[in-house]
């Protein structure tokens, strides 16, 4: 008899929607491509000065401190203190290989196999891969489409049970851009004291909300300190996604722990992209407030052409990323994979499944507005010739 050489957990786990699309993308000429939650500007140039000047300095040959570098962890301290109302000690940071590396990181050194993980959906698709990957299970709360996604706190203290060990969402939202608010998560932080849960967070996004909200951090509650984890990335606020840099603060009693499995997938983060999230830091901030004003008028531009397509889909319009979900009203739109892999072999438009992003993400797609202007143009003006004239 032959055995299986791969293990149950990872054989649970199906190839990444987005990176499937992205692959389906690549054997077509000239797609509109809003699948991907990559900005199209550059790093930049102060930052890459900064990681030229280090490689140049003869800096970035060997490992860093597997926690980061102590200059770049006292900038990290020092922002997390003025932007997001977080205390924290350098000590208390971690720098990761993204926040994914530390999302993984956390995940691992946490849970347990058959712990239970409250998670809203939808969510980010890789959230619920980290705790299959922990051999615990997602349980998946529905966020309230009709009320913007916003979070059922009712539901999600409903949800919790002897075997449940931590809530993780991200805020503002992946896929839907729901920013959650300081009183929602108020709530949350009570519903997690209250039964001594941990609290894990993707703060991805946080720069990047509008229309007057403002982003909210769990760990600023002081009462939480022991029980959040927070993480966060450079790789979104700077347009440094190929760089693979971002950082978590945990509390003392976690974070060594955290640590240990940081170790285990990357000794530490990248010395070159260290250097050049110091120079992020310390450089000029002009750059994140164009970013934010250009993902405004492109969710803005976005929400127009789709109002265009309101036979095709409805949706809520994002209060912060660059990412939307709109559902999909057609007969088609039941199986999404299907939806998308249709709409980019006949209409040259690749676009994300809304099933990869939790329980509730099937009949939608994610649409990506981080691309300029002209990209979002040739994509719709593509999906009305595909849905409402002639098909290519």
């Amino acid at each position: 008899m032959t055995r299986a050489l791969t293990s149950k957990r990872i054989e649970q786990i199906r190839e990444s929607a987005i990176h499937e699309m992205t692959r389906l993308s690549s054997k077509i000429d000239d797609v509109a491509f809003l699948s991907w939650a990559k900005p199209t500007s550059g790093t930049p140039e102060h930052i890459n000065r900064a990681a030229v000047s280090a490689i140049e300095s003869g800096l970035v040959g060997g490992y860093s401190p597997n926690n980061g570098l102590p200059d770049l962890r006292r900038e990290i301290a020092d922002k997390l203190g003025r932007d997001n109302n977080i205390a924290a000690d350098p000590d208390e940071i971690l720098v990761t290989v993204g926040a994914i590396e530390g999302l993984a990181a956390a995940a691992m050194a946490v849970l347990d196999p058959g712990d239970e993980v409250i998670v809203p959906s939808p969510t980010y698709s890789t959230h619920i891969l980290q705790v299959l990957l922990a051999s615990a299970k997602p349980v998946f709360v529905p966020l309230v489409e009709e009320d913007g996604y916003a979070l059922d706190l009712d539901r999600v203290r409903d949800s919790i049970t002897p075997k449940t060990k931590a809530i993780l969402y991200c805020s503002p939202n992946n896929p839907t851009g729901t920013v959650f608010s300081r009183e929602e998560l108020t709530r949350l932080a009570e519903i997690a004291l209250e039964h001594d849960l941990l609290v894990i967070t993707d703060e991805a996004y946080e720069y990047f909300v509008f229309d007057g909200l403002s982003h909210f951090s769990i760990a600023s509650i002081p009462e939480m300190k022991r029980n959040a984890i927070s993480c966060f990335t450079f790789t979104k606020t700077y347009a440094m996604t190929g760089w693979r840099i971002g950082y978590l603060h945990a509390d003392p009693s976690l974070l060594p722990h955290i640590k240990k499995a940081h170790i285990a997938f990357a000794i530490c983060a990248p010395v070159v992209s260290q250097y050049a999230a110091l120079g992020a830091l310390r450089g000029p901030q002009d750059c994140v407030a164009e970013f934010k004003e250009h993902y405004r008028t492109a969710r803005d531009l976005m929400c127009e052409r789709l109002d265009g397509l309101s036979d095709v889909f409805s949706y809520q319009k994002p209060a912060g990323s660059y990412l939307m979900f709109p559902r999909i009203l057609t007969r088609e739109g039941r199986d999404s994979t299907a939806f998308c892999k249709k709409l980019l072999a006949d209409a040259h438009v690749s676009t994300t499944p809304g099933a990869a992003f939790g329980s509730t993400g099937e009949s939608h797609l994610r649409l990506s507005f981080c691309v300029e202007a002209e990209m979002i143009d040739k994509a719709f003006d593509r999906m009305e010739s595909f849905f409402h004239g002639a098909r290519p």
